[in-house]
């Protein structure tokens, strides 16, 4: 699969098992995600764009969630949801103060950045690496990782376990007045976001049009 992806498009995409994605993230083992996944197969997947669903009870009360909450979170609370879509272009980058867990349930491609290389809250995109994450593999990605939705690798789209503090990306979030200039980007609870200014759902929603160069489309 990655050698084919190689081949049709003009940005490297590389292994999630490669060494560079270490200053992103890494893989997680030992946790048995079955019973997520297969709840997953049930979830909505949209014609097109995406859904994003912060919190699933469902998925909260399987013993996986309580596993991670108490291993990889340290007891502190976590939400878990799903993002289930079509996406195949940058539109933006977020991070949040705390690691995101993410679970493949399909193959799926991850466009990811460093914090420390945005400048004045911009970023430019010939800075970002992809990362071609195969089915089954979940990954930790580090609160200095730059992420955004995953990019599909087939018509049929990807779906994938969300897993973050609770509370984060809440919507209802009260902004708080700007004392640095990171607050400029603050959109959500726990949510730093850039968009890229073709993104108009993003930009209609409020977030900074920081992502400098073009909306790059993945192709399968």
């Amino acid at each position: 699969m990655i050698e084919h992806l190689n081949t049709i498009n003009n940005v490297e995409i590389k292994s999630v098992f490669d060494k560079s994605f270490k200053t992103y993230g890494k893989v997680i083992e030992g946790y048995d995600f079955t019973e997520i996944v297969e709840y997953m197969k049930t979830t909505p997947m949209p014609e097109a764009n995406n859904i994003y669903i912060a919190s699933c009870e469902d998925m909260e009360n399987m013993e996986v969630a309580h596993k991670v909450q108490q291993g990889l979170y340290g007891g502190l609370e976590i939400q878990v949801g799903y993002c289930n879509g079509r996406n195949s272009t940058y539109n933006g980058l977020e991070y949040h103060k705390c690691s995101e867990l993410n679970v493949a349930v399909t193959d799926m491609m991850m466009v990811l950045g460093h914090v420390w290389d945005m400048e004045n809250n911009t970023f430019n995109v010939d800075d970002v690496e992809v990362f071609f994450v195969p089915q089954g593999t979940v990954l930790e990605m580090y609160q200095t990782t730059l992420h955004l939705s995953p990019c599909k690798v087939t018509d049929e789209g990807f779906r994938a376990v969300v897993i973050l503090l609770k509370g984060t990306n809440d919507t209802t979030f009260e902004k708080p007045e700007h004392i640095t200039k990171e607050d400029e980007i603050l959109l959500f609870k726990n949510k730093w976001i850039i968009a890229h200014p073709q993104r108009e759902p993003l930009v209609k929603a409020g977030a900074y049009t920081g992502l400098i160069g073009e909306n790059k489309q993945l192709k399968y």
